[in-house]
């Protein structure tokens, strides 16, 4: 990597409105000099109306990834519309989150609803520092959309608070609850003869067949965004030594990148970037990849529960995705075969500095609705954070997989949140993982290069430090 002037996380919020800046280490802030705008006078509230929604418009851009914007456009706008008819809806979509509203942020004229997902979302943390995010504890306490006589929360699955929840204030609304796993094709093992690997030297045994059988490539991931490759990574060493392995990575212990743990699953990965990955692996994205194993040539990859919608148009009928959890290590694992990466994620915001902040809240409260929540699932293939919102909907083979390895799971589920806290040692551990899995990197280095970013930011007392 280049060397680059160090410059304190403030400085680098401060500085957003002089330079353009696109990933996910560019923060989000307004100018010290730049006035914010003045937010909308509240309307009278009323059990209909808990926020005091006015008349001003109501502008909501979605991350245009896996899946799609139909769902805002098609469901959530129109529920909003059909009672709020007076507010204009400004809908915009966009693949890079960051690049395009980071700008809009630092002038300080920032859009009410953000969807921040994708690989390039704005960096919470930074936003929570700078006051840039609404909080959202009166929507959890207003009445449900569908009932009055129930609360929003009440709705909810309680790690969507857990987790959206900076400096003390619910202010991040993750709207899926995203099940991470290795996908394949049902048929295509069935017509094989593989079967699921439920150790990991089963797992190495049935790549090296796979790849003796010369019909396809064991294994592959989204190159060109290494974060899909962390996730296995950090999920099997938390299976080894613990959840206290990714919990002491959330909160910044000295040497928790560097742990024992770590250091196995690492060498692990590392085996398979070399022997098993699909060729040009390394230059290819999420899409690219995925349609490759709708195309037969390769026959398993790290993904979430967003995989079957965002592949819907390049899958064969009778592909039958599925998905299974990592195997074990060895048989002394801290933690037992099924463990699973499940948390809420497709990550909602509403700009405290926005125009009409209301209206913002009120948006989140009609997505929240059953009936929202239900053809949502339905429409995406996916399951939403609101309880019982797919009960009786027609849900795919994929999403019926990876909600059986859930309810198989139990509480032996994980969740980490380093990379929404920080977003630097986000970008420092994509490019150290890509180059793992290149050969760029030996294990050992490359954990000490991300503890390095780890240990840097614990010592910034310019940023924001999160506890877990």
């Amino acid at each position: 990597m280049p060397n680059t002037p160090q410059i304190s996380r403030r400085e680098l919020l401060r500085g957003a409105a002089l330079v353009p800046v696109a990933g996910a280490l560019a923060a989000c802030a307004t100018p010290a000099s730049q006035p914010a705008p003045s937010s909308a006078a509240p309307a009278a509230t009323s059990a209909a109306n808990p926020f005091g929604v006015g008349d001003k418009p109501l502008e909501v851009w979605i991350f245009d990834g896996g899946f799609g914007q139909a769902y805002a456009t098609d469901i959530h706008q129109p529920l909003f519309k059909s009672k709020y008819a007076n507010v204009e809806i400004k809908h915009n979509s966009t693949k890079e989150i960051t690049k395009v509203l980071q700008p809009r942020f630092a002038g300080g004229n920032p859009p009410e609803v953000i969807d921040n997902s994708g690989a390039n979302f704005m960096d919470f943390g930074a936003l929570s520092q700078d006051g840039q995010l609404q909080d959202l504890t009166p929507l959890l306490d207003a009445p449900s959309w569908d009932d009055p006589n129930v609360k929003v929360r009440d709705l909810l699955d309680p790690s969507v608070v857990e987790i959206g929840t900076y400096d003390g204030k619910f202010s991040v609304l993750g709207y899926v609850n995203y099940i991470h796993g290795i996908w394949y094709s049902q048929k295509v093992f069935d017509d094989n003869g593989w079967e699921i690997p439920k150790t990991w030297d089963a797992f190495l045994e049935l790549c090296e067949t796979i790849k003796k059988s010369g019909k396809m490539a064991p294994f592959t991931y989204a190159g060109k965004h290494p974060q899909y490759l962390y996730e296995p990574l950090l999920t099997m060493a938390a299976k080894i030594g613990g959840n206290d392995v990714l919990v002491n990575i959330d909160n910044l212990e000295d040497g928790a990148w560097t742990a024992e743990p770590m250091l196995t699953a690492a060498e692990k990965w590392a085996e398979v970037g070399a022997k098993y990955l699909m060729q040009g692996t390394a230059g290819l994205d999420h899409v690219q990849t995925q349609t490759a194993q709708n195309k037969m040539q390769v026959a398993m990859l790290p993904c979430g529960s967003w995989l079957e919608n965002e592949q819907k148009s390049t899958t064969p009928e009778d592909f039958a995705y599925a998905m299974f959890p990592l195997p074990d290590v060895t048989s002394s694992d801290a933690m037992p075969y099924g463990t699973l990466h499940t948390q809420p994620g497709e990550n909602f915001i509403v700009s405290a500095k926005s125009a009409h902040p209301q209206a913002g809240m009120e948006y989140l409260r009609a997505m929240l609705s059953k009936k929202a929540a239900g053809d949502f699932s339905e429409l995406v293939t996916t399951v939403t954070t609101v309880k019982g919102a797919s009960e009786g909907r027609d849900i795919s083979p994929g999403v019926t997989s990876a909600s059986k390895a859930v309810a198989d799971a139990g509480e032996n589920t994980l969740y980490y949140r380093w990379y929404t806290w920080y977003g630097p040692l986000n970008d420092e551990a994509k490019a150290a993982t890509g180059q793992l899995m290149t050969g760029g990197l030996k294990p050992k280095a490359y954990l000490e290069r991300i503890q390095k970013k780890a240990d840097e930011i614990k010592n910034d007392s310019s940023i924001t430090k999160y506890k877990r």
